[in-house]
């Protein structure tokens, strides 16, 4: 699951990085609205944690600008504003939650994979292809109804392909997917982490396509 934390209280930062550094969820962080608008138009998150009150651009207006675009990921507003008025304000901007600082970080994290669920709910939580199956809430693969011993990254890379099975998908969307924390992943890194899925994936005849030049596709045989 990849988070976006747009904040720029550095302690607040470093208590949410913590609380995701778990397996299954990849973060990353921004503190200057601007740039976060330009992650938000140019990459897909599963959620987004957003403060009201940042340099370059405030959370209103990336709000704003992120629904104009038709973007629908959930948003939970991480703010020190507690009036009413400012909760009814940013839910009828579009925010899916509203939680005021200081906050219990037990409550952030099942308010996330609320958001986080209800986000996959259109789409259905479990992805199929063949005998391949990806529970993508739990973050658990099976192939012929046996379990799929994947590491975090590999998780991302097969979501991924399995919402774009049929489709290619570029080297550049699997190393963003499969980056987290704003670390960068090569070429050759994403050819590692396909050849070991390909090993996975073999006994289900689910097989990883190669297309020179454009990028990889899911398909089954």
């Amino acid at each position: 699951m990849r988070i976006l934390v747009v904040e720029d209280d550095p302690v607040q930062v470093a208590i949410l990085l913590h609380a995701f550094d778990k397996p299954g969820y990849a973060v990353l962080h921004e503190r200057d609205g601007k740039r976060a608008d330009h992650l938000l138009s140019t990459h897909e998150f599963d959620v987004v944690i957003l403060d009201m009150g940042l340099p370059g651009m405030d959370g209103a207006e990336i709000l704003r600008r992120l629904r104009h675009r038709k973007n629908n990921v959930p948003v939970l507003i991480l703010t020190a504003r507690d009036e009413v008025e400012d909760r009814v304000r940013g839910l009828d901007m579009g925010a899916d939650d509203y939680l005021t600082k200081p906050f219990d970080i037990q409550e952030l994290e099942a308010r996330v994979r609320s958001l986080i669920r209800r986000g996959h709910a259109g789409s259905g939580a479990e992805l199929q292809v063949g005998a391949l199956k990806l529970d993508t809430v739990g973050r658990l693969a099976s192939l012929n109804g046996e379990a799929l011993d994947l590491s975090s990254r590999e998780l991302n890379v097969l979501e991924l392909l399995m919402l774009s099975a049929g489709r290619v998908v570029s080297k550049e969307r699997l190393s963003d997917q499969i980056s987290g924390l704003g670390d960068l992943v090569s070429d050759n890194a994403v050819e590692v982490y396909m050849s070991r899925l390909r090993k996975h994936l073999k006994p289900g005849s689910i097989n990883i396509k190669t297309l020179r030049g454009l990028g990889y596709m899911l398909e089954k045989q």
